[in-house]
């Protein structure tokens, strides 16, 4: 069953952010999709099984951007 989280992120301010965020997500293992909104700021992501927030946060750092964590 697919399980899919909520980031907030720090940092995006147009549709290259999102895409430089979205690439830096889609490489973590069993990731099948990312949608990320640069006006909210939020990033959800979709996978086979719950990710790692570590490593989430280490792919938003590689793209530039702050992780702030599971968004309320």
């Amino acid at each position: 069953m697919a399980v899919t989280v909520t980031y907030q992120v720090n940092g995006m301010s147009c549709g290259h952010c999102e895409g430089a965020i979205s690439g830096e997500i889609s490489e973590i293992a069993g990731v099948s999709e990312v949608k990320a909104v640069a006006a909210t700021g939020l990033v959800t992501v979709t996978s086979a099984a719950p990710l790692d927030e570590e490593a989430v946060r280490a792919a938003v750092d590689e793209a530039g951007y702050e992780l702030v964590g599971p968004a309320a």
